[in-house]
């Protein structure tokens, strides 16, 4: 496969992945609600992001890096939301 078909994919690819992680994040920071999103998933997620970035930097893979990006700041959002709105809960407030 040539270079320019790889580099496509990778973009694409990335087009995808930042596309099915934004609406969950503003979603999330809008309404603030988290009861329906199961923490250990967001959680492996997040780290799976983490790692990707890392793995892009050290192949100098660019769209690796950026979408992976993207998807750890929304994972972080989302996860911060998340522990708030579960120790406000444990707490006995709204």
């Amino acid at each position: 496969m040539s270079d320019i078909w790889i580099t496509i994919i990778g973009y694409t690819a990335s087009i995808c992945m930042v596309l099915g992680y934004l609406p969950q994040a503003i979603s999330t920071i809008r309404t603030r609600r988290t009861d329906g999103i199961a923490m250990p998933t967001f959680i492996m997620l997040g780290l799976g992001s983490i790692f990707f970035v890392v793995q892009g930097i050290a192949l100098a893979n660019w769209p690796l890096v950026i979408t992976n990006v993207i998807t750890t700041i929304c994972s972080v959002i989302i996860f911060a939301i998340k522990i708030h709105n579960d120790y406000s809960k444990g707490h006995g407030r709204k």
